[in-house]
C-alpha cells in the first residue's frame, strides 16, 4: 500500500501514450463542484498526503513491483518514464502543486489545489497521481465541512439561549466515529479534521495526526464515560451501585463523567435513581454528571431526559430566558445525530425553554464514514496543456448530457472578491493576488501550516 506507482488506477498506467504528441505538461485541479450538502466547504487535509506520499521517493523496487503487477494485470507500464523520475530526480516526482491555505472557508466551484508536471518528458504525472490525492483531499474536507455545518447549527442555538457562547461551542459535538471508519488511517484523517471545527473527541488516531501533521500538541479533549459492557456487567439488580461507583470514582473539582443510563429502562433511571437514590450523592459532588440516552427517539428522547432532570434537581433561568439545569448534572446524545436530527432537538429544547447549554451532541460513523466523493461532488480535471512551443492551451470537457459536469478550461488562480474567494483564469490574475499558492515542488515542501492556523482560518 506504500507503493506511488501503484496508488492509481489501472487504466492510468495506459495514459502516457494517449497525450499527443506535443504535450510537454499538463495541469489538472481540483475543487468541489455544486451539490446539495453545502455551498462552502472548509479545506483540509493536504498537508498529509505531501508529508506521507510525496515525500517519500519511489525506489528501483517499487518500479520492479509495479511493471511486475501491470504485466500480469494486463496494462502497459511506463518503465522509461518511472526510470527517469528515479535516476534523475531522486525518486520525487516532478510536479508543483498549487493551494489554498488550509482551513480556508470555500464556496463550491472554487479551485482548492492545482497540480503540475516541471519535466516536460512527463506530462502525464500530474492525471496519473488523481486517484491517490483526490481521495487525500476529499474525505478531509468532506468530514470539516460536516462537522461545520452542525456547529453552525449549534452556535445558532447558544446564541439564542447561551450566556456563554464561546466558551462551551468547542466542546459541544463530540467524535465518536473511530469503530465506524474503514481503516486507522480514515480515523486518523476523518477524526483531525472534525477538531478543526471542536476540541471533544474519543478518536485518539485523530489526535496523533494532528500532532504529526500540523504540530498541535493536544487538540482534543475528552472524559471518562461508560459503555454497557461496564454497567450490564454489574448487573440489573446493581444498577444503582453501577453508578454510584462512576460517580465515586471520577469525582473532582470541574470535572466531568458521562454514564450511559439505558441498560435497562431510561426512565426509571432518571426517575429512581439519578432523580432518587442517588440525587444527594450527585449534588453532594464537586463534578457533573454527564447523562447519556443511547435508544429510543434521538429528539424526543434527550428531551424528555432533560425535563425529568430538571425535575429532579432544578436549576435557574439565565438572562436570554431560558433554562439551564443545575450544574451538577448535564445530557450528551449521540445516538442517531446528524445535522438534521441536531438542528430537530435544538429546536425542541428552546420550545421547550431550555438553553442549549443543558446538552452536547455526539456523532460516529454518521460523521466520519457516511460520507462519500458525491457528498460535496468533488472532481479532478485536467485544464491546461503546454505545448512544444511554451503555450499553454486550454483543456476542458463540457458533456451535453450533463452540463453540471463541464470543467474548467485554463490554469486557474483563486482571488478576493467581495470578501469571498473566487475562480478566475491563472492568466488574467498578478501572481501576488493569486491565493492558489506554491505549496510543493519536485519533492519539496514549501509551506506547512499549523493546527491553530487552520483552525483561525475555519471560524
Amino acid at each position: 500500500m506504500t507503493n506511488l506507482i501503484l496508488a492509481t488506477d489501472s487504466y492510468k498506467h495506459s495514459h502516457y501514450l494517449q497525450y499527443p504528441p506535443e504535450a510537454r505538461a499538463i495541469s489538472a485541479y481540483i475543487e468541489a463542484r455544486p451539490n446539495d450538502f453545502a455551498d462552502d466547504v472548509v479545506f483540509f487535509g493536504l498537508q498529509p498526503f505531501l508529508m506521507d506520499y510525496l515525500a517519500r521517493p519511489i525506489t528501483a523496487a517499487d518500479i520492479d513491483e509495479a511493471e511486475a503487477v501491470c504485466a500480469a494485470h494486463g496494462v502497459p507500464f511506463n518503465r522509461a518514464g518511472w526510470e527517469i523520475v528515479l535516476a534523475e530526480h531522486g525518486g520525487y516526482l516532478p510536479i508543483a502543486i498549487r493551494a489554498l491555505p488550509e482551513g480556508m472557508i470555500v464556496p463550491t466551484s472554487v479551485p482548492l489545489v492545482q497540480v503540475e508536471t516541471t519535466d516536460a518528458r512527463l506530462p502525464w504525472l500530474a492525471t496519473f497521481i488523481e486517484t491517490a490525492l483526490l481521495r487525500a483531499v476529499w474525505y478531509p474536507t468532506t468530514v470539516a465541512t460536516l462537522s461545520r455545518q452542525c456547529r453552525l447549527i449549534i452556535r445558532a442555538g447558544l446564541e439564542r439561549t447561551s450566556e456563554d457562547v464561546e466558551g462551551q461551542l468547542p466542546f459541544k459535538l463530540h467524535d465518536f466515529g473511530a469503530r465506524g471508519t474503514s481503516s486507522g488511517e480514515s480515523a486518523g484523517l476523518g477524526g483531525m479534521a472534525h477538531l478543526v471545527n471542536f476540541m471533544g473527541t474519543d478518536t485518539m488516531e485523530g489526535l496523533i495526526a494532528a500532532r504529526r501533521y500540523y504540530g498541535a500538541d493536544m487538540a482534543g479533549f475528552s472524559i471518562p464515560a461508560a459503555e454497557h459492557s461496564t454497567m450490564t456487567s454489574w448487573g440489573k439488580a446493581r444498577e444503582e451501585a453501577a453508578y454510584a461507583n462512576m460517580l465515586d470514582a471520577f469525582d473532582g473539582e470541574g470535572k466531568l463523567v458521562a454514564v450511559v443510563s439505558d441498560s435497562y429502562d431510561l426512565d426509571a433511571a432518571l426517575t429512581g435513581i439519578w432523580g432518587g437514590t442517588l440525587r444527594d450523592k450527585v449534588l453532594a459532588r464537586k463534578g457533573t454528571l454527564v447523562v447519556r440516552p443511547d435508544s429510543g427517539d434521538p429528539v424526543e428522547t434527550p428531551a424528555r431526559a432533560i425535563r425529568t432532570l430538571w425535575e429532579a434537581f432544578g436549576g435557574t433561568v439565565n438572562a436570554q430566558g431560558y433554562r439551564v439545569l443545575d450544574p451538577h448534572v448535564r445530557v450528551i446524545q449521540g445516538d442517531g445525530m446528524t445535522p438534521a436530527s441536531i438542528a430537530r432537538l435544538i429546536d425542541r429544547l428552546i420550545a421547550e425553554g431550555f438553553a442549549i447549554d443543558n446538552i452536547a451532541f455526539g456523532m460516529g460513523g454518521g460523521l466520519l464514514q457516511q460520507v462519500n466523493r458525491d457528498t460535496l461532488r468533488f472532481a479532478m480535471k485536467a485544464n491546461a496543456m503546454r505545448d512544444a512551443d511554451g503555450v499553454w492551451n486550454d483543456v476542458a470537457k463540457a458533456p451535453a448530457t450533463d452540463l453540471a459536469k463541464a470543467s474548467k478550461a485554463g490554469r486557474q488562480a483563486v482571488v478576493m472578491e467581495q470578501g469571498r474567494p473566487a475562480a478566475r483564469r491563472m492568466d488574467e490574475v498578478a501572481e501576488a493576488d493569486n491565493l492558489l499558492r506554491p505549496v510543493w515542488r519536485d519533492g519539496a515542501m514549501l509551506v506547512r501550516h499549523s493546527f491553530d492556523e487552520v483552525r483561525a482560518r475555519a471560524v
